[in-house]
């Protein structure tokens, strides 16, 4: 008896010890068999998503009859991958997932039935005999069916991958590797086309920013970034003193560019430049301002109206005075339609006038038009048209328009 007891130890010991490993092993599979179904049913959706790809309607995307065709071709293949992973999900259920399953639900779990009832039968002292004759046979059944619940279950694991990978084999034939080929070598001169293309970005980048490093200084060095008073017309952004009160101003920073003879500005938001002032033959001269440097004064030709404005930089400043001297010389050796016909009005009647020419004055700044001496005035004036002075009196933003000279040839 004692030999009995000591023997049917050592087996419950084992039945305990295969049914924990058993357990995970059953937790092992079943992930697997998890996996394998979660992977089937990815596979499928993304056969699905690339079958409906040409059904989708892209802001920018067009109707890129390549690219349709291309993920049709993608979706038929993962379609079939899609069904070996199925039928790989339903062999696994059947071949690992079953015995080992069959071996834990009915196997173990009838041990710890008879366990339970031996312990019942040593308190109870009844059916004793009956009941451990079954539950030696029980013990030694196990010790050959645990090797079938290790084996089959990995048997069929494997025989299942062999018929997955058959399958595949079967479909992933030579068409489809040249298909793939195609695709691959289409990737790579898109991508090879995207790093030109930015490339060429970022030396475009580079070079704004080697362009725009002036735009950042105050005062760029003189030697690097030269003045150039030949200019005619310059558009950028100035600071336009308003007056608030008798000693109060604000200064409001607009876009200027010249158009026709006009001075126009833009404000921020603005669709489009307004009027500012005409500034056909007028005077530019700089002016000192208390809270401001590198300011500027334009008077119109009638003295009637002027505006201070203020540069961002110093070579701005001269760049604009001299743009604007330039121009006021421009159109004092050229004559317009609006020009003559405004200063027919203010021509005395009743007398008449010979030719006479016609001058600008410029201010503080007027010497530098002498860069146009060069210009030739049988390309600038027209034929037997009469030249005019005009003698301008410079006028602060303080005062009234004040009236204009006029000399007569004799």
């Amino acid at each position: 008896m004692m030999l009995t007891r000591s023997l049917l130890g050592v087996f419950e010991e084992d039945a305990t010890a295969i049914s924990n490993y058993m357990n995970q092993l059953y937790q092992a599979m079943h992930r697997i068999y998890d996996a394998q179904n979660e992977l089937s049913a990815a596979t499928h959706l993304t056969s699905k998503l690339l079958k409906e790809y040409e059904k989708q309607r892209f802001p920018l995307g067009g109707d890129d009859e390549v690219m349709s065709s291309t993920l049709q071709q993608f979706s038929k293949v993962i379609d079939e991958l899609s069904s070996c992973h199925a039928v790989l999900s339903t062999q696994l259920a059947d071949a690992m997932m079953f015995p080992i399953s069959q071996f834990k639900e009915r196997d173990l779990k009838g041990i710890e039935v008879k366990y339970e009832v031996t312990e019942d039968v040593y308190t109870s002292r009844k059916k004793q005999h009956q009941t451990m004759m079954h539950y030696f046979c029980a013990l030694n059944t196990l010790q050959y069916k645990k090797k079938i619940a290790l084996l089959e279950p990995l048997l069929g694991y494997m025989q299942a991958q062999i018929s997955f990978f058959k399958m595949g084999s079967e479909n992933l034939n030579g068409q489809l590797e040249e298909f793939l080929a195609n695709i691959g070598t289409s990737v790579q001169n898109v991508r090879r086309e995207m790093d030109g293309d930015v490339e060429t970005m970022q030396q475009t980048i580079e070079d704004l920013e080697v362009a725009s490093d002036p735009l950042y200084v105050p005062d760029p060095d003189p030697t690097k970034f030269p003045v150039n008073r030949n200019l005619t017309r310059k558009a950028g952004y100035l600071n336009a003193r308003n007056k608030t009160g008798l000693v109060s101003s604000t200064w409001d920073r607009q876009f200027y560019f010249t158009q026709g003879g006009n001075l126009m500005s833009q404000a921020r938001g603005d669709v489009a430049g307004g009027l500012a002032m005409d500034i056909d033959n007028c005077s530019v001269m700089a002016v000192d301002c208390e809270d401001r440097r590198y300011c500027f004064q334009i008077t119109s030709f009638d003295g009637k109206k002027s505006s201070i404005l203020q540069a961002e930089s110093k070579k701005d400043h001269e760049e604009e005075t001299a743009a604007r001297v330039n121009q006021s010389a421009l159109e004092a050796v050229t004559p317009s339609p609006s020009f003559q016909q405004r200063h027919e009005s203010l021509r005395p009647t009743g007398q008449s006038r010979p030719p006479t020419a016609r001058t600008s004055s410029s201010g503080s700044l007027g010497s530098e038009s002498t860069n146009l001496a060069s210009l030739s005035l049988d390309s600038l004036v027209a034929p037997d048209t009469p030249i005019q002075f005009d003698i301008i009196s410079p006028v602060c933003e303080d005062q009234p328009g004040q009236g204009k000279a006029f000399g007569q040839g004799g």
